[in-house]
């Protein structure tokens, strides 16, 4: 069927039957996170639009259209070498209902209550999945945004609600993977977050420790200057995220694939730089990312 044949059957099962999504889930193929040692995982990211953050580039409301998020998705799960995909569940049950993530690693995204440059946007609350919605639906791990900021009182209640998740998805032999970032509010009121490799180095060892263990734990880091010595601070696996995709798009590349050749990385974790490039071409530049991760592995 076509995209829009399989929308308005999507919109159909969403209106007459919602045991339709549980069905979906029971019957999904599964795939071991990792098949071997030296695997590396090339995964999507879509959670952005459950935070408010909608931009890419010069365009605001580059997200906004649900539809074309969608049909990108579709082309990017279905390019050869795609792991699977993170998301919240509206954005993961549309894709269940499509069809489209049998065979794949799928992550919920679990806090999200941390609005894009609203007043509270450091209160990193868990308003999307908890371990036991992920276990319910079959899907390999949650992933948690762990913003600290020195100045904010309010970022133990983050690191706190981490641990406690980094438990209950342990628990279950799900794996927690954290995105930790060291933020400040700059004169604007807008969060920064700080990228510099000692920030980030930080950032990761206070990770790491959150939780009564860290047997599951993984962390999604920024691709910094001195990947290295990030990643001696820790013994644990690594994604890459994309970050803002404002810059040159071959120097963002160059910049993977450097990190990507760090002991200790296991792959990417991108969204809007694949699914929203300069050129318009998903398939293309998720055919690039995938052969960056391949090309380290190999």
């Amino acid at each position: 069927m076509s995209d829009h044949e399989d929308f308005e059957e999507l919109r159909s099962l969403r209106a007459t039957r919602p045991r339709a999504v549980a069905e979906a889930a029971a019957r999904r193929v599964r795939r071991p996170l990792l098949a071997g040692a030296g695997e590396r995982l090339m995964v999507v990211a879509a959670d952005h639009p459950a935070r408010g953050a909608l931009g890419v580039r010069g365009d605001a409301t580059a997200m906004a259209d649900r539809y074309e998020l969608l049909r990108r998705l579709r082309t990017a799960l279905r390019r050869p070498g795609v792991d699977g995909v993170l998301g919240t569940a509206d954005v993961l049950e549309d894709l269940l209902l499509l069809g489209e993530l049998d065979g794949k690693v799928v992550f919920g995204s679990m806090n999200r209550g941390g609005l894009q440059n609203s007043v509270f946007e450091l209160d990193d609350r868990f308003t999307g999945y908890d371990a036991a919605a992920i276990e319910r639906m079959g899907f390999d791990g949650g992933k948690m945004l762990t913003r600290i900021d020195p100045d904010d009182a309010g970022s133990v209640r983050t690191l706190e609600a981490s641990a406690r998740a980094v438990d209950d998805l342990a628990a279950r032999e799900l794996v927690a993977m954290v995105e930790p970032f060291l933020s400040t509010r700059g004169a604007d009121g807008r969060v920064v977050n700080d990228l510099s490799t000692a920030a980030v180095a930080r950032s990761v060892a206070i990770a790491a420790g959150l939780g009564g263990t860290s047997a599951y734990t993984w962390l999604k880091l920024p691709v910094v200057e001195d990947m290295a010595a990030v990643m001696a601070a820790t013994t644990m696996p690594a994604l890459l995220l994309g970050g803002d995709p404002s810059g040159n798009a071959g120097q963002t590349y160059a910049s993977w694939e450097k990190a990507l050749a760090v002991p200790g990385v296991r792959g990417l974790m991108v969204g809007r730089a694949l699914l929203y490039p300069p050129d318009g071409d998903v398939a293309s530049a998720v055919d690039t990312a995938v052969d960056l991760v391949r090309k380290v592995a190999a």
